[in-house]
């Protein structure tokens, strides 16, 4: 969900309980457009994350310390005059505005009780952390907006500060059902952006759960909405932010397997095929979310070198091998070409001069057949012209079928390539990846005296029977694991005829129940290529039993006797064991 007004006011809510009555002891400006304050309440030092970002605007409470710049910059200045020391005296959010009022009570040069106002506007990419006085007056702001810039509301020192009507939404706090009725049905749009452009603070995908609630198409437009079903939404939007108003809040994300795809303080029915984990915090949701929100994009950007090389090697390798099937069709009629030519010797002694065709007796299927002949040869001639025919196509078949099978395990391999790319969570990660690609000849080394280190490990889980599992993320892990740390009687289990990993389960030469295998089961079709599907079919194996051919490429191993299972790939679950 967006940083829209929902969010906030758990912000609000989470900051009354923490911060309420506490002293701003240090103001930083880590960066132009964010603030981090450190409040002393009586329950402990706090720190309060502001940032007007245009691309990321947040506020959320932390425990991490950012570097200040040597020289602060003016605004942090003049906050440090105002109200470094003052007391926080109220938090309060106007209706369900993306906004946020702090007020602040300090004392003046004179030793006078005053009060300030610090507003923080979480508004995309006009958002502003702006201070005023008593009387509304800015004194300044974090970002100084113009006339030339806005022609809806200057943001200087010595305006009038106001909060901007532009969209002329009313409060869903506080609306009628005629109101509600009338708003939508004046709205020539579907009916989630008719809810979310007529109501302050409510995002889309709080919209989409509203009609979610309700059990109407969300993309139906309002005016086609009967009066009882308008009736009954109403009700269904009432009890929704009756828990925002009553501050019932249950902060959550919701993941795709391990990606984070949506946040929200109140629980999303219409996201319940995602994984969902439940915070104690919102500012924890906000930390947690875009971090691994934040680490996951830096990855794909540091990965990007890497995938290309990968996909245009795929490219090509499936090009090939579309081409090569083509030709292996080409050669299916092979064994006519063979049959013609000797039926040619058999029944072509008493063919005319200059016979366009034999119709003799198929003796291999007892049917007559018709073979076209060139009357300018003989039949000596015509049925060494066939035996040509099927000798060529018997040779480029034979060739074509170990070819066709060297670009297929290409393709796999290059696939595993990809599967080790999706999970690949750190930088040592992609420099091993970069490593095995090096060594299998798609990236040439470029000569350097420093030696490559690598510290990507497999990643480690303990099963609810308390057995180790690890999983390898790349095929120099897989490898790694399967024949150099596991031991014969430990199991392997990967996904069937699917690039994955490798998953290790360590027994300790017990007998492992069936919980165990189940969860590790779930490990290996989680990260295979297959994760996606409802059900992914799963091989296992004691290790013993799997072995390495001669000069295969990383990750590659064969197995003749395995056991198998179709199960989920929900690790939602299973232990992770970090670092």
């Amino acid at each position: 969900m967006a940083f829209d007004g929902i969010t906030i006011a758990n912000i609000v809510k989470e900051l009354n309980q923490t911060i309420l009555d506490g002293r701003i002891y240090k103001i930083a400006q880590p960066e132009t457009d964010e603030l981090l304050l450190t409040i002393k309440t009586p329950k402990g030092q706090k720190r309060l994350c502001i940032s007007a970002s245009a691309s990321l605007p947040l506020i959320y409470l932390t425990e991490e310390n950012k570097p200040s710049p040597m020289t602060a910059p003016n605004f942090c200045m003049l906050l440090r005059k105002y109200v470094g020391n003052g007391r926080i005296v109220s938090i309060s959010q106007p209706k369900l505005e993306r906004i946020i009022h702090f007020d602040i009570e300090h004392l003046d040069e004179m030793g006078d009780l005053c009060m300030k106002t610090l507003i923080v506007e979480i508004m995309g990419k006009h958002s502003n952390i702006i201070f005023c006085n008593d009387k509304g007056m800015i004194l300044d702001s974090i970002k100084h907006v113009s006339a030339q810039m806005s022609s809806v509301r200057e943001v200087l020192p010595g305006r009038d500060y106001f909060i901007p009507d532009t969209m002329s939404k009313l409060d869903p706090l506080d609306v009628t059902e005629s109101v509600f009725r009338d708003g939508l049905i004046s709205k020539p749009m579907p009916l989630a952006k008719a809810i979310y452009n007529s109501f302050t603070g409510v995002s889309p995908v709080a919209a989409e759960e509203i009609c979610h609630l309700a059990g109407v198409d969300s993309a139906l437009p309002p005016r086609e909405l009967s009066e009882d079903v308008l009736a009954h939404l109403y009700r269904q939007f009432t009890y929704f932010f009756e828990q925002v108003a009553n501050g019932d809040f249950s902060p959550q994300i919701y993941y795709e397997g391990d990606d984070p795809v949506e946040f929200s303080s109140i629980p999303l029915t219409h996201l319940e095929n995602y994984r969902v984990r439940t915070f104690d915090s919102i500012s924890e949701v906000i930390r947690t979310y875009y971090a691994s929100r934040d680490t996951i994009t830096r990855i794909r950007q540091k990965s990007s070198d890497l995938r290309r090389v990968v996909q245009t090697a795929l490219e090509r390798n499936r090009k090939k091998y579309d081409l090569q099937q083509r030709q292996l069709r080409d050669t299916q009629n092979r064994d006519k070409f063979k049959v013609y030519g000797e039926l040619i010797h058999t029944y072509g002694y008493n063919l005319r001069e200059g016979a366009k065709k034999l119709e003799a007796l198929n003796y291999y299927t007892n049917e007559m057949v018709t073979i076209p002949l060139d009357p300018q040869k003989t039949p000596q001639e015509n049925a060494a012209r066939y035996f040509e025919k099927y000798n060529k196509q018997k040779r480029t078949y034979e060739a074509l079928t170990g070819l066709i099978q060297e670009t297929h395990d290409e393709i796999t391999y290059l696939e595993s390539i990809v599967n080790a790319l999706e999970m690949a969570r750190g930088e040592d990660d992609l420099t091993q990846l970069k490593e095995e690609l090096v060594s299998t000849g798609y990236i040439r080394r470029k000569f350097t005296k420093k030696k490559v280190k690598i510290t990507s490990k497999p990643l480690h889980y303990i099963s609810s029977d308390g057995y180790h599992m690890y999983v390898g993320k790349n095929n120099l892990q897989n490898d790694e694991l399967t024949f150099h740390f596991a031991t014969g009687n430990d199991w392997w289990f990967h996904a069937k005829g699917a690039p994955g990993s490798h998953v290790i389960v360590k027994t300790g030469g017990d007998e492992m129940p069936d919980r165990t295998f189940e969860e590790a089961a779930r490990l290996a079709a989680h990260y295979s290529k297959n994760a996606k599907s409802e059900k992914v079919e799963i091989d296992y194996v004691e290790k013993k039993h799997v072995k390495k051919p001669n000069g295969s490429k990383p990750g590659f191993v064969v197995y003749y006797t395995n056991y198998s299972m179709m199960i989920d790939s929900d690790i939602s679950g299973i232990q992770e064991v970090q670092g």
